[in-house]
């Protein structure tokens, strides 16, 4: 028996900020984003994940106004702003690349908005030492881009379109420029500042982990659809599909012969590798536990964990994730080989639907692209 997997679209907010209703974009020939229905709740902090050409960006784009729909509508606050130009919708977007003018300080840089807009100076000056003050950067007005580091450029792209004060912040992939540490540094930061602001954020990225850190919903696209939308844990733990079960985080599918051997029935299960405990042969097993034998044909040590492959004396491999608590490199290399017996609780068996050649793609993927 396995635990179903639960979905939802309903954000956790009560006021929808954007709705997406049977959104289509083509380009040519090709579909782009393919029926999208989708609701993202007042001050949520929502994702849109997914490998490149899924259909996330264009979803963005469309929201933005920078593309229009080829079907569908899009309502920001309940109004229909499908065929409104981009400055005419209350929304700023946050690039990749930051589009600093390299030639003014941070302080003209974050104004230049409101500038166009006729502000008045005075409030001009109110409105950046308050959004400066927000991205942490209140000193930095007077320095030029090109003395700011990658992190501290992308703090003032931020700040220049928090100044707009629009409804809904769009960000699109803006931490994919900083090395890791930089960007995980910034993926706390940045969910900290949406919660200060409380403003509504939709983040573009195929960066599992940047999605599960910051975000209070997630929806994951493959092929300009939607395979799942929910909290990062109910996705992670209970995902919908194979494609879902391999993007997010890697795991194992199981189908077939391979399933009923384990689990009692062919129906296609998934069960992360974090889940599974790698015994001595022979040990006893609980009625609500599943169990396999097999060899450990690999071994990759990474530090913190260590990954271990298991094929299956019945068919089939698994791949296995344990903490390196007290395992040196040394010991963790030498199990290669060994006969091992797999052991997990029945209940962290999650359906999915299994698109030929699961198992083996959902293994190798570890959500890059």
């Amino acid at each position: 028996m396995v635990e179903t997997a639960v979905a939802t679209n309903e954000p956790e907010t009560g006021r929808v900020a954007v709705r997406l209703e049977g959104v289509v974009k083509r380009f040519g020939d090709v579909v782009a984003v393919n029926g999208v229905d989708l609701d993202i709740g007042e001050g949520e902090f929502f994702s849109m994940l997914g490998p490149s050409g899924s259909g996330k960006t264009t979803c963005l784009r469309m929201i933005a106004g920078f593309e229009r729909p080829s079907e569908g509508k899009i309502f920001l606050y309940g109004e229909d702003v499908s065929g409104l130009a981009p400055y005419d919708r209350d929304v700023n977007t946050v690039f990749q690349d930051y589009a600093l003018f390299p030639h003014m300080t941070v302080f003209d840089n974050v104004a230049y908005g409101l500038m166009v807009k006729k502000v008045a100076k005075d409030e001009r000056r109110r409105r950046v030492a308050e959004a400066l003050e927000m991205v942490r950067l209140p000193e930095f007005g007077d320095r030029k881009p090109g003395q700011l580091s990658g992190g501290q450029r992308q703090r003032v792209a931020l700040a220049r379109s928090l100044v707009m004060r629009p409804k809904v912040l769009l960000l699109d992939e803006p931490l994919g420029a900083l090395d890791l540490k930089l960007r995980q540094a910034m993926q706390i930061e940045l969910k900290e500042i949406q919660q200060e602001v409380g403003l509504t954020f939709i983040y573009v990225t195929h960066d599992q982990e940047e999605a599960l850190t910051m975000s209070d919903r997630l929806a994951v696209f493959n092929h300009g659809a939607i395979e799942q939308v929910g909290a990062p844990a109910d996705v992670y733990e209970r995902p919908a599909t194979g494609f879902v079960a391999g993007f997010v985080g890697v795991s194992n599918v199981l189908e077939g012969e391979a399933a009923k051997r384990i689990a009692g029935d062919g129906h296609a299960f998934t069960i992360r590798p974090e889940k599974i405990a790698l015994v001595e042969p022979g040990a006893q097993v609980g009625p609500d536990d599943c169990s396999a034998t097999g060899h450990v044909a690999e071994v990759v040590y990474l530090g913190a964990v260590t990954r271990y492959i298991v094929e299956l004396d019945g068919g089939g491999s698994l791949v296995v994730m344990q903490q390196n608590l007290s395992t040196s490199s040394m010991e963790a290399l030498q199990v290669r080989g060994k006969a091992v017996q797999l052991v997990w609780r029945r209940s962290n068996n999650r359906p999915v639907e299994a698109p030929a050649g699961a198992s083996e793609e959902s293994m190798d993927q570890e959500g890059a692209g």
